[in-house]
């Protein structure tokens, strides 16, 4: 594992923490967050959701089990930077340069993520060029926030697509950026998968005995014309929605999200569930939310912060969860949600 000197990371707050490139050479401009997640690491960087983002490992060490096309979540790399305390391991460094992505390892991270925590998640540059700070910092300050960004046409498919043939209820996937994993879970519960473009029409959805929103990056409220087809599809087919599609589920009925500070990212985030009292430990991955409300339907809501976790709106035949079920990586708390849903499409259509 080869090590080059002078390399770095550029805060928009002009903080800048030094390292050592075992990525990519180049510069990734994005925003930075972190991630408390101790494994998952190749699962994180090829998820779309975290699309222009320089992701800060909390974990001490990065690599240490290596890569497997297995794990990855999509074709290809979303985050455009690794920030790492001690990467190890070749075939993790190597694949990071083969996909293109920036690493940067020596990074004082409890020092970055407490920056991030004070401060906000910011816009950075993850430099391993030949590129002085103050160049990297004013084209930083030139980039657009994350506020008000609309991402998911950048990753979602551009034509449908049948991920599996073999099942009982047809179920249509939103891609808004959806995770392998969350196909993968469908499949074995028995659904006839078929993934659509984010642009799908409520008429086309509803052809389907049921519809799942999928994550994605960015933020919902730019998202008019995907809250409008929800909207339309409510009440005609039932509806799951996760993580961004939880979030255009709020919008579609009325509630308001908005722009975490610093975000919640990582596998160990609790969760309350409403109706039992229960707290899910659960994996999330979102940079905005759903609005703290005592609305009857937010069924499950943030022990950190109260944001809404879930609906259930039972006369819509709608619900969500902000949270992963499919936890790729994560703990196993909330897999039942997505074989309930199905068993109660399957139910419902006999």
């Amino acid at each position: 594992m080869t090590h080059e000197p002078d390399c770095y990371l550029a805060l928009e707050d002009g903080t800048i923490f030094r390292g050592e490139s075992v990525g990519a050479e180049g510069v990734a401009f994005g925003e930075a967050v972190f991630t408390t997640a101790m494994t998952g690491y190749q699962e994180t960087v090829t998820d779309p959701s975290y699309a222009e983002q320089l992701v800060c490992f909390t974990a001490p060490m990065v690599g240490n089990y290596g890569v497997a096309a297995s794990r990855s979540e999509s074709a290809g790399a979303h985050a455009k930077a690794v920030l790492m305390r001690e990467a190890r391991g070749p075939e993790w460094t190597g694949w990071l340069v083969e996909r293109g992505i920036v690493g940067i390892t020596g990074i004082d991270t409890r020092s970055l993520v407490l920056r991030l925590r004070e401060g906000g998640a910011m816009r950075a540059a993850a430099v391993a060029t030949a590129l002085a700070p103050d160049e990297a910092l004013a084209a930083v300050r030139e980039l657009p926030s994350m506020d008000g960004r609309s991402l998911v046409a950048h990753v979602s498919t551009g034509e449908p697509y049948v991920h599996s043939e073999h099942g009982s209820i047809r179920v249509a996937v939103v891609d808004y950026g959806c995770k392998r994993s969350i196909l993968r879970r469908l499949t074995g519960a028995g659904a006839h998968v078929t993934v659509l473009p984010h642009t799908a029409e409520a008429d086309e959805l509803a052809g389907y005995d049921a519809v799942l929103l999928s994550n994605g990056p960015g933020d919902p409220e730019p998202l008019r014309n995907e809250v409008r087809v929800v909207e339309q599809l409510l009440g005609r087919v039932p509806v799951l929605g996760i993580c961004l599609g939880h979030q255009l589920l709020g919008l579609a009925t009325g509630h308001t999200t908005f722009k975490l500070p610093f975000g919640h990212r990582g596998t160990n985030h609790p969760v309350l569930e409403r109706t039992t009292g229960r707290v899910l430990v659960t994996s999330q991955n979102h940079g905005f939310a759903v609005a703290p409300t005592d609305a009857r339907e937010a069924t499950h809501v943030s022990l950190y912060d109260g944001t809404v976790e879930g609906f259930d709106f039972p006369e819509l035949r709608a619900r969500s969860a902000q949270f992963h079920p499919e936890a790729g990586p994560g703990p196993h708390d909330a897999w039942p949600i997505l074989e309930r849903w199905l068993d109660e499409v399957k139910s419902n259509a006999a």
